[in-house]
């Protein structure tokens, strides 16, 4: 028997929601494979600000470093995104999270369900054969370089600003991931006009012969977002840069039907944080309506990298089973909709 500590960190909105019925399915997995999870929890986020002043207070950050992993439910308030002057956001806490932990990667699974394919914006026979990785940078780049106004402000600037270290690390992880899945890696940049990206290429050149059964090619970030749309089955793991990532993964998200699917999760070289794509969605909170299959598919994630793969296969499969059956929450299925509570519940019963 394994005893894992995980801290959860539930935040705003839908977010302790979704994470409950993650904790749920994850204690049913500890009792059927005989392991122990457990749970401290901690503010972050909107409501973090409300209680300290702070969107990631001291403790939260120091009961993360002692976790095992950490499972993370949703950030964010509309009362911070419509004030333009607000000096403390809830977004802040998430960016100062993934430093601190050197949290430098993000990997986001994208894949198609074949009988929820009406629900994609893509005609069923592009969704056909949809499955890929996207592996962004996470704490370097446009969002970290120096950034401010000159005196007259009326000028801005931002800088995207690379290391080769924070480019090897990241591009190694892609070509790990390529080597276990079907062997293709794409490197999305904009060579063409950035120095930073003429480094990325020039990097990953050099890396490309310590794997030789991965099939590496590169693509221009614009042409990059017009293939997820022409033909998405292509890309089987895309590596790429912190903003190229963040704009590619929130554009592939729909492919699948729902925000509502989609796992993820952020790593590097401490704690591990899985959490799903969606935002916190407030207008929703406490309605027992958000679907809970990408928090419990992010568990499913945080049981892989913990090391226990039968256990996270046995949530996907748990999974699938339930959406081949016809149920699914307001957002899959309409006219045969479940809660978020029930959703769970029939998830863990096929465990």
């Amino acid at each position: 028997m394994s005893t894992f500590n995980i801290a959860i960190l539930d935040g705003d909105g839908i977010g302790p929601e979704v994470i409950k019925q993650g904790i749920k399915v994850l204690d049913k997995v500890g009792a059927r494979f005989g392991h122990t999870f457990n749970y401290t929890y901690a503010p972050v986020g909107a409501i973090a600000i409300d209680q300290t002043g702070n969107p990631l207070p001291d403790e939260t950050l120091d009961l993360c470093k002692a976790s095992d992993a950490i499972f993370f439910g949703a950030i964010g308030h509309p009362r911070f995104d419509n004030d333009p002057t607000a000096k403390v956001r809830p977004e802040q806490g998430l960016l100062r999270l993934r430093k601190e932990l050197g949290l430098f990667a993000n990997l986001r699974p994208v894949a198609g369900y074949k009988e929820l394919t009406h629900l994609s914006p893509l005609r069923p026979e592009r969704m056909e054969g949809v499955d890929m990785l996207i592996v962004r940078e996470l704490t370097g780049g446009i969002y970290f370089g120096d950034k401010g106004r000159l005196n007259d402000g009326d000028t801005a600037y931002d800088t995207c600003t690379y290391h080769r270290f924070e480019i090897e690390r990241i591009v190694k992880m892609g070509f790990e991931a390529a080597g276990n899945r079907r062997g293709k890696l794409t490197l999305v940049d904009k060579a063409n006009v950035m120095e930073s990206s003429r480094l990325w290429r020039e990097v990953t050149r050099e890396m490309a012969g310590d794997y030789p059964d991965v099939e590496l090619n590169f693509m221009f970030v614009d042409n990059a977002a017009m293939q997820l749309i022409l033909n998405p089955a292509q890309f089987d793991v895309i590596v790429t840069s912190n903003m190229f990532g963040d704009i590619l993964s929130d554009a592939s998200s729909v492919l699948a039907g729902s925000l509502g699917l989609l796992p993820s999760s952020s790593v590097g070289a401490k704690v591990g944080m899985f959490e799903p794509i969606h935002g916190s969605w407030p207008e929703g909170a406490g309605q027992d309506r958000a679907n809970p299959v990408a928090t419990i598919l992010s568990a499913a994630m945080m049981l892989d990298h913990l090391g226990l793969v039968k256990e996270g296969d046995a949530i996907r499969s748990a999974v699938n089973t339930v959406l081949e059956s016809g149920s699914g929450t307001e957002d899959l299925h309409p006219g045969n909709k479940v809660g978020t509570d029930g959703m769970g519940d029939l998830i863990v019963g096929k465990i």
